[in-house]
């Protein structure tokens, strides 16, 4: 690098910019068809609540209010999501930018995030509540680092910003901040930018933004929690220290999995020149090294205390994000020199930027050739429009949210309940014709309405169940004749 552009290092923001406009260019170009959590979020935004069920509503709150303003579109959730990620890499840099004097190191650590895969490739291919984690652990910890090095009321509150966001983002963000705490305290010299009045303010603002969803959490615990716990603590009948060792050993894979092409990466691009750098510290590298013991000894107090059996690698961005950073300050702490590093790094960070997209796209187009197909690759655009050629449905009841979600960005006029979610049930007595729609197994398997629906009818409506049909509709990107088939009824449809 010059020296000029060591100066300057905005470059990386309009690299990044560029990715993230391509990435939702990728994503529409892709398919029509929602995944998982995107459906949820289209299914959602039809009611404004305090809370939803397991996820906090952080995401659900900015989604619903962009819909708003800009309706129920593809477009909409892939520009929310993108401008997420895009604010927090920028917010990464200048956290990096703060503690890093090489910016060619600043460089390498911002875009070094994109050899995270669960933030390259996972965040983009369906995650959005993991992307709000990440958006408020980059407010918080640039926040943070900012209160450590320049503190002022705005870096406190800044910090207290990105925690409010946090917990309403996914409930294990807490460990970051008390693992901030903890690690700061720890430290003499950092000690008094804890001992400031400013925190209050910090805690304050945290507060405010959290507590709408606090009172609905005290009435909703139980709903809240449930599944999560369920998927932490699913070791069957296992006995305690074979539950234990499911917990370690799932940690364990789950930080490999996060953190071994990160590594892997800064070996090929640093050569010779990591082995020693990891062997040096500094006031930084000791305080991230202090926040990533204290949270992984709260993660394991989860599996020694809590029976936690599962550990999910996507449930460890709120702390191992930093680890391009930390290995930027370990690498600057050994006085490696960073020119040829860089040149090495350009080519690796060209195959990631066109590779990931690429990927996503390729992983639905090339069913065509496979017949292999994702859920991306289900057409429910057109199995609608194909029914909306009957009737005109003043109201959907959909098998589960995946199809809800899907259905209602193409029909957003009309209420869409799912029978996997009760917590939306409209009136729908005067909604007639009523549209059933469920998902069919793809090979054999029964075609009837299925019995939660039947049983939904008749406690809601007190209708019995109608005469089902099939609908078989050509998949996106099908190869040949290969069809996805849905089961349809119709309640009171006009002759």
């Amino acid at each position: 690098m010059t020296e000029s552009s060591r100066r300057d290092i905005s470059w990386i923001f309009v690299l990044l910019a560029a990715y993230f406009v391509l990435q939702v260019g990728v994503r529409l170009a892709t398919s029509h068809s929602l995944d998982l959590d995107e459906a949820e979020q289209a299914f959602r935004s039809q009611w404004l609540a305090a809370g939803y069920g397991p996820q906090p509503p952080f995401y659900n709150w900015l989604q619903y209010t962009v819909f708003r303003f800009a309706g129920v579109s593809l477009t909409a959730l892939s520009i929310v999501k993108n401008l997420l990620l895009f604010s927090s890499y920028v917010l990464y840099g200048l956290t990096a930018r703060l503690i890093l004097r090489d910016k060619a190191l600043v460089a390498i650590a911002t875009l070094g995030l994109l050899t995270i895969p669960q933030m390259a490739f996972e965040m983009q291919r369906d995650l959005t509540h993991t992307v709000a984690v990440f958006f408020s652990a980059s407010i918080f910890f640039y926040g943070f680092i900012r209160s450590l090095k320049q503190p002022s009321l705005a870096t406190y509150l800044i910090a207290g910003i990105g925690i409010g966001f946090g917990l309403l983002a996914k409930y294990n963000f807490a460990i970051l901040p008390a693992a901030a705490l903890i690690a700061a305290l720890s430290d003499a010299r950092l000690r008094p930018r804890i001992f400031d009045w400013r925190l209050v303010l910090t805690a304050a603002v945290a507060l405010v933004i959290t507590l709408p969803h606090l009172f609905w959490l005290k009435d909703n615990l139980d709903f809240a929690t449930a599944r999560t716990l369920e998927k932490m603590t699913a070791s069957g009948d296992a006995s305690y220290l074979t539950q234990v060792a499911m917990g370690v050993s799932s940690l364990a894979l789950a930080t490999i999995s996060f953190a071994a092409l990160t590594v892997a990466v800064f070996a090929l691009v640093f050569g010779k020149g990591l082995r020693p750098a990891l062997a040096s510290r500094s006031e930084w590298t000791r305080l991230l090294e202090r926040m990533m013991l204290v949270f992984l000894a709260g993660i394991l107090f989860l599996i020694v205390f809590g029976g936690a059996a599962g550990i999910k690698d996507r449930w460890l961005v709120p702390m191992l994000f930093i680890l391009p950073l930390y290995f930027g300050l370990k690498i600057e702490a050994a006085g490696v020199t960073t020119d040829r590093a860089f040149r090495r790094f350009i080519p690796i960070l060209a195959v990631i930027m066109i590779g990931v997209p690429a990927a996503l796209y390729g992983s639905v187009a090339t069913a065509r050739f496979t017949g292999h197909y994702e859920r991306l690759n289900r057409p429910y655009a057109d199995m609608l429009e194909t029914l909306r050629k009957q009737a005109e449905p003043a109201a959907i009841l959909a098998g589960d949210s995946l199809l809800a979600g899907n259905l209602r960005q193409d029909i957003p006029s009309v209420p869409i309940l799912s029978v996997d979610y009760p917590g939306f049930n409209p009136d729908l007595t005067s909604r007639r014709p009523l549209l059933l729609v469920w998902l069919l197994p793809q090979k054999g398997g029964s075609e009837a309405l299925p019995p939660a629906m039947a049983e939904w009818l008749q406690a809601n409506l007190g209708a019995s169940a109608p005469q089902a049909s099939v609908i078989d509709v050509p998949y996106v990107y099908g190869r040949g004749d290969d069809s996805y088939r849905f089961g349809y009824a119709w309640v009171n449809q006009p002759d």
